[in-house]
């Protein structure tokens, strides 16, 4: 290192005296250049640490903004204990109507659980919980959090107010847990034939979504399945249908002040059923639960459709009509015995009211009128075991097969002890009980040309195979041609079925409700059903309807007859439903409204 500077270096100082200057001049100039010297190297000093610490901050805000950035991109989610084991697949397939409509899908919801030995204030979380969750007793909370649990469930779901709400208590120890829920966008609309969901398996951070009742129950294991990618379950309802049969069924059941309803309608050749209503419903997005104690049948959940199992009165006539063509036992003009009573030994049977229709009725008037003599005396020719295989092959034997959890156990209520007696109310719809779809099943089999079909709530493509011939396509025609007859005859008991534009053609069936304990039957309590065709003379749809105590009072005394309330309710839902199924209006020119005026009068 090059020695300090002296401030008077001798020669200098020497040269100066000898030269005549101040000696003292040097030392300040020197003085000078040391202190500028001195002055230089703490600059650069001072700059250089200024670099590097320049260098630090510029290096520790890099990296706040690199974290901050990865933070911004990243899902918000709970801290979670690691788990290991299967993972649970919370993903679940679509259910869309025929047109491809949405009947039920997934949202992203949360749950919320809490972590006690987390928590700050359990007290004030508490008390702030059950303000957001009314439910939930403040007490049994505390008791919780102060106790020596460390994970607890507060709820399984929540909506996203009540998340927000419960993030603004600000406890650290309420914690949420992403999940999906089953949602069902139209709420009540096809809420029998949707059923509903529940957790299965169940974890902080997902939950499994099983099916407990209806299609959702039946179809699970498909609407479980991976491998099915996003291809959702399309049904053959249609929503839109559905909708309509729903409001106007509603609509005639608060009219009529029923206590229940249901309604069918059906594809007459492939089976597929497009509309199903059983009243009262529920919301399949808050499913209720069963209460003790309850009647069945007095339950929402409970599917009248397809679960109830009724006595379904004079809609039977057609069939021992129907077999007895088939048979050639007769022929729409054939003349029955009609006189009341019917005797057999000990018991008799009548006619409504007591009416009296002749001595005889041709077949054909037997249904128009509805006659139970007359239908006795046919089922008496028909016979116990050829009319058990005529109503097995109809379905009556069986539970339908259709897509439902519930229907397996809807098995038709069979007389113990088959006898002649039985195969005689059984013609006029006493003694067997069955469901309203069994009902429309068999219509449809009947009357579709007389090849079986299969009630089915999955969309069927393409030609669907014919299924077993039931009766002779001239037996189905002629059928039709009876249950036109009862809607547009004047003696006939449906005539409020007319519907502008289109030919329907039905029977209606009025059946007194057994009691309770099994002894006998009300006198004011019925089920009234109304099972139709249309077109008549084409059929396409099949429409079955049944109230569970209706009456209708615009008169001087209460009328319980289907004619007065199955019917007119089935009309109103054809009149609007037919349009929508495609179905055009046939419009009666003016001189043949002139030719069936004249043969009227």
């Amino acid at each position: 290192m090059a020695g300090r500077t002296p401030l008077r270096p001798l020669a200098r100082i020497l040269r100066a005296r000898q030269a005549g200057e101040n000696p003292d001049a040097i030392e300040r100039e020197n003085l000078r250049l040391r202190h500028e010297e001195m002055n230089d190297r703490s600059r650069l000093r001072a700059e250089g640490r200024l670099l590097i610490l320049g260098l630090g901050f510029l290096s520790a805000f890099a990296v706040v903004g690199l974290r901050m950035g990865q933070v911004a991109a990243t899902v918000p989610e709970e801290p979670r204990a690691v788990t290991s084991g299967t993972p649970i697949l919370a993903q679940r397939a679509d259910i869309v109507d025929r047109n491809g409509r949405i009947l039920a899908t997934n949202r992203t919801t949360h749950s919320l659980y809490a972590q006690p030995h987390q928590m700050v204030d359990p007290l004030h979380a508490a008390k702030e919980l059950v303000r957001i969750f009314p439910d939930l007793d403040e007490e049994d909370l505390i008791k919780k959090f102060t106790g020596k649990r460390k994970f607890l469930w507060i709820k399984k779901k929540i909506a996203p107010e009540q998340q927000q709400a419960v993030h603004d208590i600000g406890e650290p120890g309420l914690l949420f847990g992403p999940r999906e829920e089953r949602l069902y966008p139209n709420g009540k609309l096809a809420a029998h034939v949707l059923g509903g969901t529940k957790f299965g398996r169940e974890g902080v951070m997902s939950a499994e979504i099983v099916g407990q009742s209806g299609i959702e129950k039946y179809a699970d294991d498909y609407l479980r399945d991976p491998a099915n990618g996003d291809a959702p379950l399309q049904l053959s309802i249609d929503l839109t249908v559905q909708s309509t049969v729903r409001e106007v069924l509603y609509g005639g059941m608060r009219m009529l002040d029923a206590k229940g309803a249901a309604a069918v309608m059906m594809d007459a050749h492939t089976g597929e059923i497009v509309a199903m209503a059983s009243l009262p419903d529920f919301d399949p997005n808050s499913r209720p639960d069963y209460v003790e104690g309850r009647k069945q049948e007095d339950n929402p959940r409970f599917n009248r459709a397809v679960q109830g199992v009724y006595e379904l009165g004079s809609t039977f006539k057609i069939f021992a009509a129907a077999q007895a063509m088939e048979l050639g036992l007769a022929n729409p003009n054939t003349q029955i015995p009609a006189t009341p009573p019917f005797r057999w030994g000990k018991h008799r049977i009548g006619e409504f009211e007591g009416h009296n229709y002749g001595p005889t009725l041709s077949l054909r008037d037997m249904i128009v009128k509805s006659s139970n003599v007359a239908t006795a005396h046919v089922a008496k020719e028909i016979g116990v075991t050829r009319q058990q295989a005529f109503l097995k092959s109809l379905g009556f034997f069986e539970a339908t097969p259709v897509e439902l959890s519930e229907a397996k156990s809807a098995k038709p209520l069979l007389p113990p002890k088959w006898s002649e007696l039985s195969t005689l109310t059984i013609s006029f719809g006493h003694g067997l009980s069955a469901s309203p779809l069994h009902l429309a099943t068999a219509y449809a089999s009947l009357l579709n040309g007389g090849t079986r079909v299969t009630p089915t709530l999955i969309k069927k493509d393409g030609v669907v195979a014919k299924g077993p011939r039931v009766a002779r396509e001239e037996v189905s025609a002629a059928a039709r041609s009876m249950l036109y007859g009862v809607v547009h005859d004047p003696k006939g008991t449906a005539s409020f079925a007319q519907v502008a534009g289109y030919k329907v053609a039905g029977k209606t069936g009025t059946a007194d409700k057994p009691r309770e304990n099994g002894r006998g039957y009300y006198d004011d309590k019925t089920i009234t059903t109304f099972a139709s065709v249309f077109p008549a003379d084409d059929p396409k749809y099949v429409l079955v309807v049944a109230l569970d105590e209706a009456v209708e009072t615009s008169g001087p005394k209460p009328r319980r007859t289907a004619g007065w309330t199955a019917v007119p309710v089935a009309a109103e839902i054809i009149r609007r439903t037919a349009p929508l199924l495609g179905l055009r209006p046939e419009i009666e020119s003016a001189e043949q409204a002139r030719v069936t005026l004249t043969a009227t009068q």
